[in-house]
């Protein structure tokens, strides 16, 4: 068997973290088996297409790396591969089905619909039609045709016996077949509904899997019977476990945006995980340990290490939960490995969005010592916003010395360095480490350089975290570091001008 999955989202607002996470699975199963990977965009509810949703959906699912082989912007052997250009296609079955009695053209009015459904409800059945058109005779179809009276078409359900849905994680799902109603399959605008569309479009594009939600396995059966209706072998159908919050109360993909639970703040939009400073990998990765496990107890591991293992057949049927508390850990991870300049073009855009801008080669000069403390890219805005604002030094000169480095020692001190910063050749990281380091040790009674260059890291930076004392000069520049170490020694002084 070739392996043909696909992905089929609806234009109908963002990408949800969810969906990303239905991609993945299907996108590594294609790839594990050397197979094809198909976007199909399914845009036939008109009235929920939201402007913008499916060129927003395609930027997001390359964002995390997800490509495809056939799709809307690729083109392929069996597009189009959006559905609304498919219309006709669709309606060459519908007529099929209908010829061969498989189906029924219905010319139910919004108010007899109405009356139908309270008629039934009464009677505790919920179905919504009694089917009254199923077996109209022909010459009064066609009269009503004539006369111009609008109509979908059903598709006729088994009134008695059982119907069998076959689903990898599952095993064989019976439903008794007088539980579902004839469903329709052709609107009355001449759209096709999700039941039809997608059965024609997963045959003709010769999908091999079809991995979707939990919450489409009660409607399979009108699904298998298409197929059957058709005379066409059915795809393997994959029905993925619910994605609980991570407290367990609800569904994540009930959510339409970040919202906390149990006092965590947890992303559901993949825009939001794009701006939230992650890296594509990570959250790659994060996402491949929900309903499935690599093994040997491992967590963090590459999306080609995943892909390698992966069986669809291996996923967890139970409802499962995404492990945020691994998130902010894993994307650590990541960033700690990158390199120190790609790591830098990587972070500018945040700073950007702040209105900071860099050279990102000056950006990549700290990077090594800022990787370590970065959980995610955007927390290198609040590291680093000393490089791009001239905040006033508003600690008192005490705040500046040290108990192994009295006031008048760290007067000494800060002419010293400002004079070694002012003259000092190369202006590198190894060569100004080496020369504070030094006037440190003379600074202290133990010659220790440590409370000087904590006290330089405040007077510099303007900020109780930021990255170490020698990359933070460095980024600033020899002209702001003078300028913030004579403010600072202008502090000290006042202390001997007013004793």
């Amino acid at each position: 068997m070739t392996i043909r999955t696909r992905f089929a989202p609806s234009p109908t607002g963002y990408l949800h973290i969810g969906g990303v996470w239905a991609a993945l699975f299907a996108w590594m199963y294609a790839r594990r088996h050397g197979g094809q990977f198909i976007l199909r965009i399914e845009d036939t509810d008109t009235k929920r297409t939201v402007p913008g949703a499916l060129e927003n959906l395609i930027a997001s699912l390359r964002w995390f790396g997800l490509d495809w082989d056939e799709g809307p912007d690729v083109g392929g052997p069996y597009g189009p591969y959006i559905q609304t250009q498919r219309v006709d296609l669709y309606a060459q079955y519908a007529n099929r089905l209908v010829a061969q009695g498989h189906a029924y053209k219905c010319f139910a009015t919004p108010e007899e619909l109405a009356e139908m459904r309270q008629e039934l409800e009464a009677k505790g059945d919920r179905s919504g039609y009694d089917r009254r058109y199923r077996d109209m005779p022909q010459a009064e179809v066609e009269k009503l045709e004539r006369e111009g009276r609008p109509y979908t078409i059903r598709f006729k359900m088994p009134l008695d016996g059982q119907t069998v849905v076959p689903d990898l994680l599952r095993g064989d799902v019976v439903f008794d077949n007088d539980q579902f109603t004839d469903y329709v399959i052709v609107k009355s605008n001449g759209l096709p509904t999700y039941h039809l569309a997608h059965v024609v479009d997963d045959h003709l594009m010769q999908i091999s899997h079809i991995t979707r939600g939990i919450e489409w396995l009660n409607t399979a059966p009108i699904h298998v019977r298409l197929f059957e209706a058709f005379g066409w072998e059915m795809p393997v159908l994959v029905h993925m476990p619910v994605i609980l919050s991570p407290s367990g109360k609800g569904k994540l993909s009930k959510r339409d945006q970040a919202f906390d639970d149990g006092g965590e703040r947890i992303l559901v939009r993949a825009d939001e995980f794009m701006a939230g400073g992650y890296l594509p990998a990570a959250v790659l990765n994060f996402l491949a340990n929900v309903g499935w496990t690599f093994g040997d107890d491992q967590e963090k591991f590459t999306i080609e290490e995943a892909i390698a293992r992966f069986d669809l057949a291996d996923v967890s049927a139970v409802p499962t939960k995404l492990p945020y508390s691994k998130l902010d850990w894993l994307n650590g991870q990541y960033i700690q490995e990158m390199e120190p300049l790609a790591l830098a073009a990587a972070v500018k855009p945040y700073l950007e969005r702040e209105g900071y801008h860099i050279d990102v080669d000056q950006l990549a000069l700290v990077m090594p010592a800022l990787r370590v403390r970065l959980r995610r890219l955007t927390d290198a805005i609040d590291f680093l916003r000393f490089v791009f604002e001239d905040v006033p030094l508003v600690v008192m000169a005490e705040d500046l010395a040290h108990k192994k480095m009295p006031l008048p020692a760290a007067q000494a001190a800060y002419a010293q360095v400002l004079d070694f910063i002012v003259n000092v050749e190369p202006f590198d990281v190894e060569t100004i480490a080496a020369g504070l380091r030094a006037i440190g040790e003379g600074a202290t009674e133990n010659n220790s350089p440590g409370p000087l260059l904590g006290s330089l890291r405040l007077a510099i930076t303007r900020q109780r975290v930021s990255p170490p004392l020698f990359e933070s000069i460095v980024v600033l520049g020899r002209q702001r570091t003078v300028q913030r170490l004579q403010e600072a020694l202008a502090l000290l002084n006042t202390v001997t001008a007013n004793p």
